[in-house]
Order: C-alpha cells, then structure tokens, then sequence
C-alpha cells in the first residue's frame, strides 16, 4: 500500500523541545507546591495538560489543570519558545516528503500559536497540507483525537495510506486507536522497549537517519 500521507508530530520530533517542556513543567508544578523528579516529568512529555496533570496529579480538579497548563504554557512560551531549534534535516524531510506527492501533516499536542510558531521555524509553510493542534481536540495524546482529527482532513485517504512520525509512546498509541501504523524517532528520549511495547513498526534515530533511509522505511515503501 503506498503511503499517501504522513502525520507529524513536532515536539521531540521535528523540534528539540522534550527538555524545555520538563523544565517548563517543573517550574509549573512548583508554583503549586508540588515537584516530580525530571525523569518523572519526561515520561508524560507528548501528553497535552488534560493527560498529563492527571497522572502526576490525580487529586487536581478541572480548574487546577486548566491552571496549570496555562502556567507551563505562560513559562513555555516566556522562557524556551524562542531558543527552540529544529532537529538537523527536519525541513528537508518535510520537503523530500512532499516532493514524493505524499500530504504532509503536523498534529501535535501544542497548542496552535506553538504549531504557528513551529511551522514558520521549519520553513515549512509551503509544505504543509493541514494541522491539528490541542485547540482542535477534546482530549489529546494518547487519545486518539488528534490523529482522528488530522485523518479528516484528508478525505479519501485511508488509514492504512497513512504513517505516523513521532517520538514518544503515546504518538504511537494515539496512532493505533486510529488503525494508523506509526515509526519513531530516538530524539525525543524514550528508550527502544517504550517504543516497541507501545507498536512502533520502526524506529530510526532521529529525523535525519529517517530522510537517509527513506526510501527503504514505512514511509517510502
């Protein structure tokens, strides 16, 4: 089946951000009195707050998630947004993909300005087909929503003409619940078993060893 579209994600896997997410997110939790150790933070990185202040904070109610991801975003945005860096070959990986007349798409747990933001970082404006962002969804990863919302951008496009590209496990379980197949990249800091137990069908190192292989990955076979 030829690949007709590949949806990607872009913290830890187009952009260099997993670690100034975990220190944006420490920062947050601290104001509220409370503190994870980083490895602990790093571990949710790829949720949006609706996932990820459940988990390291089970008693919080709705307003105080909401308070807190506003908080990350504010520190976010103040502190790392602008010293973020795309992984080496991102841009080039976008443009060889659209190139080969496969859609490219950017879903990301980020919120939309973050995802503007990215794209202009990319130079990837004249690449992208659509986006989705956590402004679209009810619930992002590992949901399925965002992926779910991407495919319907793409009408008449099956899932099994689609591929992930991401970086954590919950890309990749998010992936699945839609029936789309997905490969990861090392650069976010998951280890391989993470990957693996959550089903990606290939990992590469990062996005320039993908763009080096493509030809032979799931993405161009």
């Amino acid at each position: 089946m030829q690949i007709k579209a590949i949806l990607f994600d872009i913290d830890g896997t187009l952009v260099d951000t997993n670690d100034m997410h975990v220190l944006a997110w420490e920062e947050a939790f601290a104001r509220v009195g409370a503190s994870f150790d980083r490895q602990v933070i790093h571990d949710q990185i790829g949720k949006g707050t609706d996932m990820l202040v459940p988990t390291l904070l089970p008693d919080a109610d709705d307003d105080q998630q909401e308070e807190l991801g506003d908080t990350h975003g504010a520190i976010f945005k103040a502190q790392y947004l602008e010293t973020a860096k795309p992984f080496a070959k991102a841009h080039d990986l976008l443009a060889h993909t659209h190139g080969l007349d496969q859609q490219v798409v950017l879903a990301s747990s980020a919120s939309q300005g973050e995802l503007d933001h990215y794209i202009g970082l990319l130079n990837a404006r004249d690449l992208v087909s659509a986006t989705t962002s956590s402004d679209d969804v009810e619930k992002t990863k590992p949901a399925p929503d965002i992926f779910a919302t991407a495919l319907e951008k793409l009408p008449g496009i099956d899932p099994s003409e689609v591929i992930v590209v991401g970086d954590t496990p919950y890309d990749i379980e998010a992936a699945a619940k839609c029936g789309i197949a997905a490969v990861a990249v090392r650069s976010g800091k998951f280890e391989d078993a993470q990957l693996q137990a959550a089903g990606a069908v290939a990992i590469y190192d990062d996005v320039a060893a993908l763009l080096a292989g493509y030809a032979t990955s799931p993405l161009g076979r």
